[in-house]
């Protein structure tokens, strides 16, 4: 069962959140990184990019603690302040085209990591979970939650419902023209039910935050072995944001590749014919609208690859994943990309993009061909985790994404 707490989040005052609240780094380019820190001196970007100061760019164990130092400059400026009491925090997001997304911030267990009720349907890098856990191991705090995913509730709906009907303590629009809502719930009675709740839910995903949920497991394993039993219970949880399967939305994320492995068009076409029935639409623009389906742009013309299935066996979860398809029958045996996560023959591109994104692209000589894929299902992410599968790398992108800087977990 989910063991879901209360904690004390550090976090801006209500006048200065729109302020501090940042997306998170790497989505940024250098270019709008430093306008944002250019313009305000509040940005959650001044404590993650420290070098800024010192106009260098500045990595590794030096990085970490300039960014601690930051943080605590924060602190000490009251720009950062740390709640007295552990609470749950009630976000809600409603995006430019009226989607609402509405869950709670806590502290998630990493034992329920380690024992599978919180579940992962993506592989991680041992290299890039070492490093994140070092770097939360010096700086002391997370900043971007987890996001864990649970089969809808209604008593958890209803106290949610009632809890949003309330005055938030914030509320900011950003530029992207996202409205951004968070309450704060501390009454005991309220807290004490929904942690009640989480008990009896037998299961949670992690929808997005795969890397960031491991290392905070390895954090909280480093800090028991060599903490002579002095351990804080901090290091023992990590900061989340719980939303209903509902409430998720899964774009998916196509794939562009450099070259056809010094195949002609016509040599290729002929293997992909192999596998999937072809339809060439011309300067039709197509895109795969059912699972199984592809649609591929290559040497300015659209194509229709339905999967043979006569060809292909669904032997799991995992096998029925568009993505693997994709894999298996092109990307690995045709075009010769063994390892997606290294190769650098591919590129990905997220399906808020667009397939005339991936045309452009082709279209500039930059890519030989690309493929637009059908969004994976939450059924499919939940069944392919529940088996103990992974998908491939880049098979989801997910949204909510939250800011990063409204909640702190302080270890």
């Amino acid at each position: 069962m989910a063991k879901i707490l209360p904690f004390k989040a550090v976090r801006p005052p209500r006048d200065k959140v729109a302020l501090v609240a940042s997306r998170s780094y790497q989505s940024y380019t250098p270019e709008e990184r430093d306008s944002r820190m250019d313009y305000n001196p509040y940005s959650f970007l001044h404590i993650v990019n420290p070098g800024y100061k010192f106009q260098q760019e500045i990595s590794g164990e030096q990085r970490y603690t300039l960014v601690r130092n930051r943080y605590l400059e924060f602190k000490e400026e009251n720009t950062l302040q740390q709640d007295a009491t552990a609470m749950y925090y009630i976000y809600k997001i409603i995006n430019r085209e009226g989607e609402s997304f509405c869950g709670i911030i806590a502290a998630a267990s990493t034992s329920d990591y380690e024992n599978n009720v919180i579940r992962k349907h993506e592989n991680t890098l041992s290299e890039r979970e070492t490093v994140f856990k070092d770097y939360l191991k010096t700086v002391g705090f997370n900043a971007e939650p987890v996001l864990l995913t649970y089969a809808d509730n209604k008593e958890i709906q209803n106290v949610l419902e009632q809890i949003c009907k309330e005055r938030p303590e914030y509320e900011f629009t950003t530029t992207y023209r996202d409205t951004h809502y968070l309450w704060m719930l501390s009454e005991p009675v309220t807290v004490a039910i929904i942690e009640q709740i989480f008990d009896k839910i037998p299961v949670l995903y992690i929808a997005d935050g795969h890397h960031r949920s491991a290392s905070s497991y390895l954090l909280s394993k480093d800090i028991s072995e060599n903490s002579d039993g002095k351990k804080k219970e901090s290091y023992d949880y990590f900061m989340s944001y719980l939303i209903p399967e509902s409430q998720l939305r899964i774009y998916e994320y196509n794939r562009l590749v450099k070259d056809l492995n010094g195949l002609t068009k016509e040599a290729f076409l002929i293997k992909l014919d192999f596998w999937f029935r072809i339809e060439n639409r011309g300067l039709e623009v197509y895109q795969a609208s059912k699972e199984h389906h592809f649609s591929m742009y290559l040497d300015g013309e659209f194509y229709s690859l339905y999967l043979r299935k006569t060809r292909y066996t669904f032997d799991n979860a995992l096998d029925k994943l568009d993505a693997q398809i994709l894999f298996q029958t092109v990307l690995d045996p045709i075009l010769d990309i063994k390892d997606l996560r290294t190769d650098t023959r591919i590129e990905y591109s997220h399906g808020k993009n667009g397939i005339v994104y991936i045309k452009s692209l082709v279209d500039k000589g930059e890519f030989a061909v690309g493929f637009h894929l059908f969004p994976a299902t939450v059924e499919q992410m939940r069944a392919i985790a529940d088996q103990g599968l992974v998908m491939p790398p880049k098979s989801t992108y997910i949204e909510p994404k939250l800011r990063s800087g409204v909640t702190i977990y302080e270890f």
